[in-house]
């Protein structure tokens, strides 16, 4: 089987010095596009806690410390970005290295948990996706920003391209078969939208 984690630390670690201020579609720019997204929807929410997986460096969590003070926490597979984030010394952020389907953290730990544009990186996403699941309290929100699509062109990327691609790029899909895959591993699908082009937002309630 292809090391899809190697290849995703790898392609990350190279990126993590430039990642934030290169605003393209091979570095921040999607990201930055769900991160600003999930923002916006948690500003009128209740929320203390929140967990961002595939944190990178810390992006997400520095852009919401700014209106809000919170329990943060961010996990990332790529050590370099999680230096990165360390760096920026947000206050009341603590940043770990870590694995998505093999999360550090207690059960029922968080209000919120989010992910952006890091999921079709992950090789066991049923693995992660309960993870998300565990460590989130009852009434906690799981949000899912990603790029993907379905049809003819996921099949094409799914068995072709990513085979070949060397980024640590594993799965796509589109928001509704995420939102499906949220309902198997126990969540209630609050919201199921696409954002801009192939981005797409998936909130799922425990």
């Amino acid at each position: 089987m292809r090391d899809y984690e190697g290849l995703s630390r790898k392609h990350f670690n190279q990126q993590a010095a430039v990642y934030d201020e290169k605003n393209t579609v091979y570095y921040s720019r999607e990201g930055k596009i769900s991160c600003r997204n999930i923002a916006e929807y948690l500003r009128d929410k209740e929320w203390n806690s929140l967990l961002d997986v595939g944190c990178g460096t810390g992006w997400l969590i520095d852009l919401l410390r700014k209106e809000r003070a919170a329990d943060y926490h961010g996990l990332d597979l790529a050590e370099n970005m999680i230096e990165v984030a360390v760096s920026k010394n947000i206050p009341d952020a603590q940043f770990v290295v870590g694995k998505a389907d093999e999360l550090p953290y207690d059960n029922n730990r968080f209000d919120v948990v989010t992910c952006s544009q890091s999921f079709h990186h992950y090789p066991n996403q049923n693995a992660a996706m309960a993870e998300a699941y565990r460590v989130l309290k009852k009434g906690g929100l799981y949000i899912l920003s990603d790029t993907g699509i379905g049809g003819v062109g996921a099949w094409l990327d799914n068995h072709i391209f990513f085979k070949l691609a060397p980024g640590g790029d594993c799965f796509t899909q589109n928001r509704k078969s995420i939102a499906k895959r949220m309902q198997r591993a126990g969540f209630t699908v609050i919201d199921c939208v696409q954002l801009q082009g192939m981005i797409y937002r998936v909130i799922g309630k425990k």
